[in-house]
């Protein structure tokens, strides 16, 4: 066994011969329609939900499955919380970090006949319209 200062120091390597790291344009971007899905999302005010079809309906484009899973894939920088199933079922997995949100946002909830809580989508669902009243310049 040599000693540590009779060892060969670490073979020093060109630049060339270093893996190149990936360029910030090899990640793949995010598809025009999930783009579009998550603008929705951002719109929707606090305490409000749209579901997964009414999002679609405001594109005018896809159906509610497209629109859960550009949200799975790429919903997790908006507020994911507002785009809901239209049962008012909170998101498998998510459930409390989404009820902390909606409590946080005063979001109408109702409790289901097996004590679970839901939203109450009566109350929560937002058409896409924006307030009335007036607007300041």
């Amino acid at each position: 066994m040599e000693r540590m200062s009779e060892q060969r120091p670490p073979e020093i390597h060109a630049i060339s011969e270093i893996q190149a790291i990936p360029e910030i344009s090899a990640i793949p971007e995010i598809p025009e329609y999930a783009e579009r899905v998550l603008e929705v999302a951002e719109q929707i005010p606090p305490g409000r939900v749209m579901t997964y079809g009414d999002v679609a309906e405001w594109l005018g484009e896809g159906g509610p499955r497209q629109v859960g899973r550009a949200m799975a894939l790429y919903g997790g920088p908006v507020p994911w919380w507002r785009v809901v199933r239209s049962d008012g079922v909170l998101l498998p997995g998510h459930e409390r970090r989404a009820l902390e949100r909606y409590r946080v946002e005063a979001t109408p909830l109702r409790t289901a006949a097996d004590g679970s809580q839901r939203l109450d989508m009566r109350r929560a669902r937002w058409d896409g319209a924006r307030p009335e009243g007036p607007t300041h310049t």
